[in-house]
């Protein structure tokens, strides 16, 4: 057997270490060996070559000096071409290079961009980054307010519209000297703005799916209930310029996630959202205060004169922005008597939908691309009228708009209308039993319905566990309610089944008498289409409970938007709010569904039913169960009127 000192000698020799006894003498030193060059250029040239279009980025100049990234995109061969442009915070870049294609169809692919009119109509696309996101320069401020009492600079979104309009006339030799402006939600919100003060050289405006009243109905309140499942949204646009930082959450069920934070303010908190501005504002105004009155945009489109033709398109299960289109709609019609500015298309889709396949919307199937229809016979025809020189009239009418239910669409003279009909505003009962109908309640009948609402268990707005993912939701106001319908917490009211349809066209407007032992409440009215026990051509379809209209009232509110006030308790107070528009007719063997409720979680924030200064920071013994109750007495009639097609 070796000695363990030649065995280590020889394993440190094969190994290729020194050996024990001593150091190996270092390498002798020689001239430094020649850099390996990098195979990467300093300044990459991208081929174009079978390009059906010519890609250009440049930085047009705004009148205070700031420079916003704006991607022009002319196909090849162009000449006198109209441009179509859209202002966002959504990366240029990122919009107009969706996938790696030398064509312009698969480059626009995707979001806000209507690949089919633009390419087959041989527009000019441009896509500009707003100030202070992605690649513009400037200061990035949440749904910039006009220059005023809001804004004390010299420019706004109308003001740099002017400035890029003017710019691209000048700088786009291939464009005839017309120019579009559309878009979607926060890109719905530009167009508008671009109404304010028009460029000569901006024919046509068409603002989709629009954010228009922050706290009316759109994206941060509704009524004065937050949203609180925008949180995420605020943090990943104002954190940083590219939207690179993410919201990061450590549960699962967003349910989970924002229950064990108790309030809105403390979750921001835990964000770090103290350090975003536009989270301070909101922070600041929970009410209907002057701070979000002078930035709606209906009152101030209202306030000035239209000279631009528009076109508004609303989505009629809109989870984001609901409000706004028709909002403006109200604002701009009284403008045009003459039916040849002011439009409106009304379709069953889900927000930003009208630019993606519109057959179907979760469960409900349509029968036909909805969508395309919408984009070929109203969209283009639109367009082109105004932007292309010697191009048709376009065949539109004032209102186009989809009717569900009997799933067809419409050439409507108004809105709110029907054809062959007019509206008859009309009360649908809330009654004893858990009915509802058209006969007003008896002095017979018991008085009234109540609840428990607790603040620890409010009623999810999807089913658990909640997921926010696209799929789940763009379709959440098509979900079934039956899970709700089942909950000690929710008053289902429901009618016998119909022998007759019932038409609905406009806003129904909840008129609830209600009581709580609490100081204040959240009140949540959804108008349901139950469907028959069973669907033979989709037998999933089978009792669904499908909402056509729905909204939430922050009951603090009842006497002034501005002023929130304690709810006295135990007293019958009536509560009086519109619901979102619907054009919905149900079909006999159908019954029509009402549901109450006290919280829509985690969408909305919790009310802790003990009246508080700001709800945002309620703290966890703020929170306190409350019993409520739906009146349904002669003199407390608690009902939904419905604005009925009434047939000659």
């Amino acid at each position: 057997m070796a000695a363990p000192a030649l065995l280590a000698f020889t394993l440190a020799a094969l190994l290729g270490a020194p050996p024990l006894s001593g150091q190996v003498p270092r390498a002798k030193q020689g001239p430094p060996a020649e850099p390996l060059p990098s195979e990467t250029p300093a300044s990459f040239k991208l081929s174009t070559e079978g390009w059906d279009h010519e890609r250009r980025e440049v930085m047009v100049p705004m009148r205070d000096g700031t420079k916003l990234f704006t991607v022009i995109l002319v196909p090849k061969g162009a000449k006198g071409a109209p441009m179509l442009l859209t202002r966002t915070p959504y990366d240029a870049k990122g919009m107009t290079s969706r996938n790696p294609s030398r064509h312009l169809g698969p480059s626009l692919q995707g979001y806000d961009n209507a690949v089919d009119v633009i390419v087959e109509g041989g527009y000019i696309r441009v896509v500009q980054d707003v100030r202070g996101k992605h690649g513009s320069e400037g200061g990035y401020v949440m749904n910039r307010p006009l220059r005023g009492p809001l804004n004390p600079s010299s420019v706004d979104h109308a003001t740099d519209t002017w400035d890029t309009i003017a710019w691209l006339v000048k700088n786009v030799p291939e464009s005839n000297g017309r120019v579009g402006i559309l878009g979607i939600s926060y890109d719905g919100f530009t167009p508008l703005m671009a109404l304010v003060d028009p460029h000569p050289a901006l024919k046509v405006s068409v603002p989709m799916n629009p954010m228009v009243d922050g706290w009316r109905g759109d994206d941060w309140f509704h009524f004065g209930a937050f949203r609180q499942q925008g949180m995420a949204y605020i943090h990943d646009q104002q954190a940083t310029r590219d939207s690179s930082v993410k919201w990061r959450t450590g549960h699962y069920d967003d349910y989970d996630a924002y229950l064990s934070a108790g309030s809105a303010g403390e979750l921001g908190r835990r964000h770090g959202m103290e350090q975003l501005g536009f989270w301070r504002k909101l922070l600041e105004h929970p009410a209907y205060d002057a701070f979000w009155r002078e930035q709606a945009m209906d009152r101030i489109l209202a306030a000035r004169p239209l000279q631009v033709p528009v076109l508004i398109v609303h989505s009629l299960w809109d989870q984001e922005d609901i409000y706004g289109a028709i909002a403006v709609w109200k604002a701009l019609k009284p403008k045009d008597p003459s039916n040849e500015k002011v439009f409106l298309v009304m379709g069953p889709w889900h927000h930003g939908q009208e630019i993606a396949d519109g057959s179907s919307l979760g469960p409900l199937r349509f029968g036909s691309d909805t969508a395309l229809t919408f984009r070929r016979e109203i969209l283009r025809p639109f367009l082109d009228q105004h932007l292309k020189e010697g191009a048709p009239r376009a065949d539109i009418p004032p209102v186009f708009a989809f009717e569900t239910g009997t799933n067809a669409w419409r050439r409507l003279p108004s809105w709110p209308g029907a054809a062959g009909g007019r509206i008859q505003p009309a009360p649908l009962y809330l009654g004893a039993g858990s009915r509802v109908g058209f006969q007003a309640p008896k002095a017979s009948d018991a008085p009234f319905e109540e609840f428990v609402s607790d603040p620890a268990k409010p009623v999810p707005f999807l089913p658990r566990p909640v997921r926010q993912s696209a799929a789940t939701w763009d379709a959440w106001l098509v979900t079934d309610q039956r899970e709700a319908s089942g909950r000690p917490d929710v008053l289902s009211f429901t009618s016998e089944v119909l022998k007759e349809p019932v038409q609905v066209a406009g806003e129904p407007v909840a008129n609830l008498v209600a009581s709580t032992t609490g100081t204040d409440a959240d009140w949540v009215v959804k108008l349901i289409d139950v469907y028959p026990d069973e669907v033979a051509e989709q037998p999933a379809m089978g009792g669904y409970q499908l909402m056509v209209s729905a909204d939430i009232f922050r009951g603090r509110y009842r006497e002034s938007l501005e002023t929130p006030r304690p709810i006295p308790a135990g007293e019958a107070l009536t509560y009086r709010f519109a619901l979102p528009t619907a054009n919905h007719v149900f079909l006999p063997g159908h019954r029509i569904m009402v549901q109450v409720q006290s919280s829509w979680f985690p969408l909305y924030d919790r009310n802790p039913q003990n009246f508080v200064p700001s709800i945002f920071w309620a703290r966890p013994e703020d929170y306190r169960k409350a019993v409520h109750r739906i009146f349904h007495a002669p003199g407390q009639a608690s009902f939904v009127e419905l604005p009925l097609v009434a047939r000659p």
